[in-house]
């Protein structure tokens, strides 16, 4: 699928984390093919400098639920290109563990990931944007912090995106008027080496689809244009927005 042109991004640096697959992936190269010079961030070295390697863009092995190696990535990125205009914070994870079953370290893992890890993104590359005086953050939520999913559980996993969407809205608030907008997507299911491995249980797959107006999951590439959208200046008066690309399942 070709993503250009759907806005020019004109040379801006935008680092995109959880890069090395799924919607990262897919969004790093929308940015690219709409001119943006892309770095991607992934804890998975391999992969990482694999899809490096194919989209001939800068490769960051950052463990980000340490917030110094953030701060690190954020001054290395800052040293080499200049700045930093675009964030894509989108690594994540899923623990489906029923509540009552879950570990203190299920709970800890994926919110350190899920949560923490995106609030340290924001702040190390937003102080980068606000001494610019301009920039755009993209945080990934899901539909999973709006709703709670059925029949998996994952209290964590939901807990943690509705936690990404408030703070996507804390920041927006306190950056509006030093040039910094702060927006987020809500995906719903979307066909990702996570999504695919729930999809294997035939009776989450099947109740998925019930649940869901259009009857299907989504693609990473049906998600891509609009990180390109809230990244560009085309949506130059949103700021704490959540768009919600679930298909109609939270119609329901």
């Amino acid at each position: 699928m070709s993503y250009s042109p759907l806005t020019p991004l004109d040379g801006r640096i935008a680092i995109v984390t959880g890069g090395a697959g799924g919607i990262g992936f897919e969004t790093a190269k929308a940015l690219q093919e709409n001119g943006a010079k892309v770095v991607l961030v992934d804890i998975n070295e391999e992969t990482g400098n694999a899809a490096s390697k194919e989209l001939g863009a800068d490769f960051f092995r950052t463990d980000l639920t340490k917030s110094d190696q953030v701060a690190k990535l954020a001054a290395d990125v800052r040293s080499k290109h200049g700045r930093i205009d675009i964030a894509f914070n989108n690594a994540g994870i899923a623990v489906n563990v029923p509540s009552e079953e879950a570990t203190d370290a299920d709970w800890h893992k994926v919110i350190d990931i899920n949560l923490n890890a995106v609030f340290y993104c924001c702040r190390e590359f937003g102080k980068v944007m606000l001494e610019q005086g301009k920039g755009s953050i993209v945080n990934t939520a899901s539909m999973s912090g709006i709703i709670s999913n059925n029949p998996q559980p994952q209290s964590g996993y939901n807990v943690s995106k509705a936690g990404v969407i408030m703070l996507t809205k804390s920041l927006a608030g306190e950056w509006a008027q030093r040039g910094v907008r702060v927006n987020a997507i809500a995906p719903g299911y979307v066909g990702t080496k996570m999504t695919k491995l729930g999809m294997t249980n035939e009776e989450w797959y099947k109740i998925w689809k019930e649940f869901t107006p259009m009857g299907r999951v989504g693609e990473p590439e049906e998600i891509a244009p609009a990180v390109v959208f809230l990244a560009s200046d085309a949506s130059s008066y949103f700021t704490g927005s959540v768009l919600t690309m679930d298909g109609g399942y939270t119609v329901w």
